[in-house]
């Protein structure tokens, strides 16, 4: 009677600890964990003095493997739209798509659920300018680092706040005979409204 209650004992004490262990939540990574995330940029300038206008925006679903708890690598698409006006005159009117690569590494925790990283990512890209007379486009080649934040509201979703290009190389051409290529490097550090540098943009991290 003592070794079945003995038995019965360490039966329960068993299903309690493996049940403890299960509640357990982890706001974190794994390797071989997949992850989609959509992230969403704005920006809009308007100058009464001069009339002058700008808008842009961008949207760009992405898909990471992760090769160890802190290293993803994946692929990108991105849409992005945008208008100026110069002394109340439309002076470009263009949209178009991208496609590239990242790598992504997480390098520090702030607390249970906030990872901060760190993003190099590579794309090529064509915007089409409808503000003339005829089409114009636009073909480019980037390469940019980005820093962001995720922040677990839940073991499988996560939101993300990202400075893009803080660091960045691009190289553009327009599609036309003559046409020279336009190289820019980009430090995005020094504006007022964002010291850090970057275009920011917002998003939401689903885990898999």
């Amino acid at each position: 009677m003592k070794k079945l209650l003995f038995t019965a004992a360490v039966a329960v004490l068993g299903f309690t600890s493996v049940s403890a262990q299960e509640e357990v939540k982890t706001y974190s990574f794994a390797e071989g964990d997949i992850f989609i995330e959509g992230m969403v940029g704005f920006s809009n300038t308007n100058d009464k003095n001069t009339e002058d206008k700008t808008s842009n925006f961008n949207i760009s679903p992405k898909v990471g493997y992760f090769m160890s708890e802190d290293l993803a690598i994946g692929g990108e698409l991105s849409f992005q739209s945008f208008k100026s006006e110069i002394g109340g005159v439309d002076a470009a009117d263009a949209s178009g798509f991208g496609v590239g690569v990242f790598a992504r590494y997480y390098f520090l925790d702030l607390g249970e659920r906030f990872k901060t990283f760190t993003e190099f990512g590579v794309d090529y890209g064509s915007l089409n300018d409808k503000s003339g007379s005829e089409d114009v486009k636009l073909n480019s080649f980037n390469a940019g680092l980005d820093l962001g934040i995720n922040y677990f509201v839940t073991e499988k979703i996560a939101l993300t706040f990202g400075l893009k290009n803080v660091l960045s190389f691009s190289s553009s051409k327009y599609d036309f005979d003559g046409a020279e290529a336009v190289s820019e490097f980009n430090l995005g550090f020094g504006d007022v409204a964002n010291p850090f540098g970057g275009t920011a943009n917002f998003g939401i991290l689903f885990k898999l």
